[in-house]
């Protein structure tokens, strides 16, 4: 076995101490800030080194990887918080929260509604590497970028079914996880896993401290481009929707839907490609019921929690609407809430509408529901109203 292939395998996960003084040996700091991220990274390292995760020596790495880059994340912003108290003067207005099931469009009308000359957005390399946004011309000279650049160029050459799926590079706008996961709270471990004492300890939780941080982290990255709206977009923000609200209380909320028998056929497919040979349990149709259960419990929390705000903060956008007229349905974004509609914005997002067609990250994806044990009648039980 090459000594490539030994590196990304290990024996064990390791335990959350170990894995934090990774962390900071890899950064050289030592401040993790006030401590809140550490109930949920605890029990999520327990759940992973448990026998129900079942982990490969591959997966074992690649999670242990995800802990520790959340606890980098803390210590990067922590630091950067350090260097910039400025950021409590910036002020974030009107943010736009892209939401939905996963698969039901939120990637493409998050990057239609962030080709805005007048948006912002989280870029993926910022979101890995908190830090004020340097100006674009000079992140090809940033190490860091051009590390992950070429990372993700290894990526694709390696997986090119995997563009099609989701494509990523270090320059696009991304999911806010990566910043929620610096409080230890992010559904992203268990869509990637089968973590069932996490997933109980999740569902418990008040979410407010995290978005709090969030919060935090928009002011501190924003700092230069304090003019711009923020685009957000994440699936799990449906979990936690009293949680945005309370730490943005006049968000705009952008929430996207498609029928569900292929929106759990579609994330599972997306899943099991993102971990396969990681686990020898999250398979088939556990990972089946999993993202059923996980997605299904999302849905009906949104559904449960939005009555209690006010709906003109709210725009539904269905699948087919956008997948007929992509520049027509960010349009009809900008006239529900008020946004100005001109002619630059219209051509900025038109581009990035022929880049989705056409170009590398043009859809290119086949799943099938009966490949994790599913049926479209126990998907339409667990979504039913």
């Amino acid at each position: 076995m090459s000594d490539n292939v030994m590196a990304r395998e290990r024996e064990t996960v390791g335990s959350y101490e170990e894995i934090a003084e990774a962390a900071v040996r890899s950064t050289g700091l030592t401040d993790f800030g006030d401590g809140r991220h550490e109930e949920g990274l605890r029990v999520l390292v327990d759940d992973l080194n448990s026998p129900a995760a079942g982990l490969t020596p591959r997966g074992r790495y690649f999670q242990r990887s995800e802990v520790k880059s959340a606890l980098v994340g803390r210590l990067l912003t922590q630091a950067q918080f350090a260097a910039h108290p400025e950021r409590h003067q910036v002020r974030i207005e009107r943010p736009v929260f892209v939401m939905g099931m996963p698969r039901t469009g939120t990637t493409i009308l998050h990057r239609l509604l962030h080709a805005d000359p007048a948006a912002q957005g989280l870029e993926m390399w910022l979101t890995q590497f908190p830090q004020p946004r340097p100006p674009r011309e000079t992140w090809e000279a940033d190490p860091i970028f051009t590390a992950m650049q070429r990372s993700f160029a290894a990526h694709h050459e390696a997986s090119p079914d995997y563009a099609g799926i989701h494509y990523l590079d270090a320059t696009t706008v991304e999911e806010c996880w990566r910043l929620l996961r610096q409080t230890g709270k992010s559904n992203s471990y268990e869509s990637l896993a089968y973590l069932p004492q996490y997933t109980e300890w999740l569902r418990r939780q008040d979410w407010t401290d995290a978005y709090a941080r969030h919060r935090e982290n928009l002011q501190l990255i924003g700092i230069n481009d304090v003019e711009k709206r923020w685009v957000l977009k994440n699936p799990s923000h449906m979990s936690a929707l009293d949680a945005v609200m309370s730490v943005y209380p006049d968000a705009l909320i952008v929430y996207t839907h498609r029928e569900p028998v292929t929106c759990i056929a579609s994330a599972c497919s997306l899943t099991a490609e993102t971990t396969a040979g990681q686990s020898e349990t999250f398979v088939g149709e556990r990972l089946g019921r999993s993202q059923l259960e996980l997605w299904s419990h999302a849905y009906h929390a949104f559904h449960d929690a939005r009555s209690a705000y006010d709906q003109s903060q709210f725009v539904e956008i269905g699948f087919g609407d956008l997948v007929r007229d992509q520049v027509g349905t960010a349009r009809a974004v900008y006239d529900a809430f008020g946004l100005d509609w001109n002619s630059d914005v219209e051509a900025a997002i038109a581009a990035v509408d022929r880049e989705a067609r056409e170009g590398k990250a043009a859809p290119n994806h086949a799943y099938s529901l009966s490949d994790y044990g599913l049926t479209e009648r126990q998907v339409l039980d667990a979504f039913d109203r």
